[in-house]
């Protein structure tokens, strides 16, 4: 593997560097992000510019609007835009069913579905864990029963990550129960405005409204919004869940997030007075979150490699999602550490664009507990990393 970028590669870097300071906002550079990314009126600012340039899908197909671009260039840009503040576009249309629905979906599912989707005038959210169905997935009983040309769904799906903005939900139901558990599930697209829906919001730890509990009751869906044949949900299911586990990695935000802690340890001071960055005890910490990360991102590349050259990921995706999310907790409670007895006020008002009062604390406090506080759920979403370990075990490992 070499580590070096060719000329082309090169000169592709200083295109995206010039795109991200012409065309990125100080406003939504700037703006406050906890959970998947920052409010949805500024990601969709920054979302139609991307769309606008030709760079909103890096990882499609170009025969499915995507940019054609290697898969160094796709590290390249990802990198960049980390470097550059530049926030994270919602992950449920572009990175997730949009791949199932140009994979695996009819024509006119691609026709209805991919344009909304590259333009981010349509948002998606994921309908898969349900009360009983977590980590063992396949234990879902959200029912889907046909109905001549329509499924009637009844069921409930939990955590729904921002099901209340979303437009559409892509959706794993039960159409048969007489076989084994992932042999009975089917995998469809349900428009949020179809009667039956209710959605309720659950408010997290963080004080902020990410997430959600969907009902379905006696809703009707077209047998046409489903992927694929009845039945094999499970496949395509699988195959959204390899991209979803590979972006959950996060090594360019680590890297960003790494020297945040770099100038939050140079501007605090510890009780004894010294600069945080004088204390050998957080230093070490950090330092030790730092070899993690760069053996992360060696891994990253080598599946990057491999994946260039056109062998299989597969399950090693699972290796980027334990790592990744472990070291993103171990950099956001380090954070929690560094500000100390400033975690104590409440910033939600502030995170959501309506401070009420003088703010408590520098400006790098705003967002850290709301950053630690969601982040606990980095390891359980999609696909919790003791299963993750247990995938390695079997399919890499061979025990």
């Amino acid at each position: 593997m070499d580590l070096a970028l060719n000329k082309d590669d090169a000169a592709f870097r200083e295109e995206v560097r010039r795109f991200l300071k012409d065309k990125l906002p100080r406003e939504i550079a700037e703006a406050n992000s906890v959970g998947v990314s920052v409010e949805k009126p500024l990601l969709k600012r920054w979302h139609r510019a991307l769309y606008d340039q030709g760079w909103v899908a890096p990882g499609w197909p170009k025969e499915a609007g995507g940019t054609g671009w290697t898969v160094t260039q796709r590290h390249i840009f990802n990198e960049e835009c980390a470097q550059a503040n530049a926030p994270r576009l919602m992950p449920f249309g572009l990175g997730m069913v949009g791949p199932v629905i140009y994979t695996f979906g009819t024509p006119a599912q691609k026709a209805q579905h991919l344009p909304g989707i590259l333009t981010g005038e349509t948002w998606w959210c994921q309908g898969y864990s349900e009360p009983g169905a977590g980590s063992d997935l396949a234990a879902l009983k959200t029912k889907a029963v046909k109905d001549g040309d329509h499924y009637v769904v009844n069921g409930q799906k939990i955590w729904t990550s921002y099901a209340h903005e979303a437009d559409w939900i892509f959706c794993l139901v039960r159409t048969d129960d007489t076989g084994k558990t992932q042999e009975g599930i089917s995998f469809l697209l349900i428009d949020m405005k179809t009667p039956g829906i209710t959605v309720r919001p659950i408010v997290s730890i963080d004080e902020l409204h990410h997430l959600n509990e969907v009902f379905f009751e006696d809703v009707r869906v077209p047998v046409a919004n489903r992927i694929g044949e009845e039945n094999k949900g499970w496949t395509y299911a699988k195959y959204l869940l390899t991209h979803e586990r590979t972006g959950i990695a996060g090594v360019p935000e680590s890297k960003k997030a790494v020297e945040r802690l770099h100038r939050i340890s140079e501007a605090t001071r510890a009780g004894d007075g010294k600069r945080l960055a004088d204390e050998p005890d957080f230093q070490r910490k950090l330092a030790e979150i730092e070899v993690s990360l760069a053996g992360l991102d060696i891994t990253n590349l080598r599946i990057l490699a491999d994946a260039a050259a056109g062998r299989a990921v597969g399950e090693r995706s699972s290796i980027l999602k334990v790592v990744g999310t472990e070291i993103q907790q171990a950099l956001q409670l380090l954070a929690v550490e560094a500000i100390g007895y400033y975690t104590l006020p409440s910033q939600r008002e502030r995170l959501e664009g309506r401070p009420n009062a003088v703010r408590v604390g520098p400006d790098h406090v705003n967002t850290i507990f709301a950053g630690y506080a969601f982040g606990r759920a980095a390891t359980i979403y999609g696909g919790s990393n003791e299963i993750q370990r247990n995938v390695l075990a079997k399919a890499v490992l061979g025990l």
